[in-house]
């Protein structure tokens, strides 16, 4: 079994040759977020959610852009809750426990990047409704599916089609509004034809 441990962390996301992005690339990707859950809520979001958090890197992104955010990761490592649990706001819990974690919700922003495809199908079915009923705004679930080309981790991976997707996403209650975004059920109800992708 794979172990998300330090090493895990330095290799895939602090070593230069080997690392999955830049600290400029998740900062992009957090402003997008930001941006499409505040333009769905009209008002600043005050909230998010990291599902499969690892080290929390979305955190100080989202604290940096909106300093009174209430963030809470989730995430199974023993080592990032060690090391990050407490100044992060991480708690234990895996893709598939959602439910059993008994958050609040909902949540402005949920956010679940680079994990649903090492999420085995039993689990992802189990969780997905749970990360549905927790997004109030807006999701960003980035998601590599069979078709893509990346680079990064491969054990583990489950190759899945973007239809396998998107079939599941949408049977959960969230409707796709482009480049990895997702309406939770509430904010697709209200929005426009055209803002649905």
């Amino acid at each position: 079994m794979k172990a998300y441990d330090r090493a895990y962390f330095d290799r895939w996301y602090r070593d230069p040759g080997r690392r999955v992005g830049t600290a400029a690339e998740l900062a992009r990707q957090a402003a997008l977020a930001v941006a499409a859950a505040e333009v769905v809520l009209a008002r600043p979001i005050r909230s998010g959610l990291d599902i499969g958090c690892g080290e929390a890197a979305w955190c100080p992104v989202l604290r940096r852009l909106r300093p009174e955010v209430r963030y809470l990761g989730v995430d199974p490592s023993p080592y990032a809750i060690a090391r990050y649990g407490r100044s992060r706001r991480i708690v234990s819990g895996s893709f598939g426990s959602l439910a059993s974690l008994n958050l609040p919700g909902p949540y402005d922003l949920v956010v679940c990047a680079d994990v649903l495809h090492y999420v085995a199908d039993r689990e992802l079915s189990r969780g997905l409704p749970e990360l549905a009923r927790l997004v109030g705004g807006v999701a960003f679930l980035e998601v590599q599916t069979q078709g893509d080309s990346f680079t990064g981790d491969r054990q583990g991976w489950v190759r899945r089609t973007a239809n396998r997707y998107r079939s599941l996403f949408r049977r959960a209650g969230l409707v796709p509004c482009g480049l990895h975004l997702w309406l939770g059920p509430e904010a697709a109800a209200a929005a426009s034809a055209l803002e649905r992708a």
